[in-house]
């Protein structure tokens, strides 16, 4: 194993879930650790690692892994160890919520009539679109939570709707000129 072969000054870097710095200092035998808690998006670098450090960490050490962990993508350091096990249960698992989300979106497109292919696109782009609007700030400012966010779309479809209608009626009364 790992104990007793580590340089003495050498930081460990976990992303085991769950194992206290306590735990992995004592069963390592070393002292300069820091746990992490990476998601699966950090695979290609769009991911979010919430970290934290051992009292014993120095500051170059700190800035060794904070550098590692922005490959990853976004990095969040918490003095605090508990919030890493809160973020394995919000970050770390959310991409499997995500996907299961997704997945009853494709399945409902498929139910609907689509090809799973273009169901598929269909699902991935609005993902994407939706959250590049939410971070590129493009919703109305008076809109602050998720459920106003629904009431605009509702909005904005009845508004589509509507000038679906217009088009179709003024279709019609020139196919009868």
């Amino acid at each position: 194993g790992l104990k007793g072969n580590i340089q003495p000054s050498a930081l460990v870097l976990s992303i085991v879930a769950g194992a206290s710095i306590q735990t992995l200092s004592e069963g390592l035998d070393h002292p300069y650790l820091v746990r992490s808690m990476p998601n699966t998006p950090a695979q290609i670098g769009e991911g979010i690692t919430v970290w934290t450090a051992s009292p014993l960490v120095k500051p170059d050490q700190i800035e060794l892994a904070r550098r590692v962990l922005e490959a990853l993508g976004e990095e969040i350091f918490m003095e605090e160890e508990r919030y890493l096990d809160m973020a394995t249960a919000l970050s770390g698992t959310g991409p499997a919520y995500v996907f299961l989300f997704m997945e009853a979106l494709i399945d409902a497109g498929v139910h609907l009539g689509f090809p799973r292919r273009i169901a598929e696109r269909l699902v991935t782009q609005t993902i994407r679109g939706s959250v590049e609007a939410l971070i590129d700030g493009v919703l109305p400012p008076e809109i602050e939570t998720y459920e106003q966010i629904y009431r605009e779309a509702e909005r904005l479809g009845r508004l589509v709707e509507d000038l679906q209608e217009l088009s179709r009626v003024e279709a019609g009364a020139y196919a009868l000129h």
